[in-house]
């Protein structure tokens, strides 16, 4: 798998999960769905109980703070994409088509740029990211 598929399965994964807890439940899981039963139709039925367990699981980890629950079960979904996408990569076109109708993006002014930051810190490391002008006075 080429480094174009395993970011379209990391976003999209992130993009479901995210998703996942807000007013596009429904279309997030019917799009998800729509993928499993066209290109792998055995285990639609599994994947939507997959789906159904991953939004309680989210939904909790939100009303208790659990970023780290919500981040694994973004990794959870990032491999389930991955492993369609080696199986059968014609997926890819309609996992786009899908991720586009899920998360339009707002139009962008003439000459705007597209900013995509990413960070991993541990231990007792910071991270100071901008996608513009950022001041930063510690004391």
């Amino acid at each position: 798998m080429g480094p174009e598929m395993a970011e379209l399965a990391r976003t999209a994964g992130t993009t479901m999960v995210t998703l996942m807890a807000g007013q596009a439940w429904e279309s997030t899981r019917e799009g998800v769905l729509a993928l499993w039963r066209r290109f792998q139709p055995d285990r639609a039925d599994t994947v939507g109980g997959e789906l159904e367990a991953t939004r309680e699981d989210l939904l909790l980890a939100r009303e208790s703070g659990d970023t780290e629950t919500e981040a694994e079960l973004a990794a959870e979904w990032q491999a389930r994409l991955r492993r369609l996408l080696v199986a059968r990569p014609e997926v890819a076109d309609e996992l786009r088509r899908i991720l586009a109708e899920l998360s339009p993006e707002p139009a962008q002014a003439p000459g705007a740029m597209d900013v995509r930051l990413r960070a991993e810190v541990s231990g007792s490391g910071r991270v100071y990211q901008a996608g513009r002008d950022q001041h930063i006075t510690e004391r």
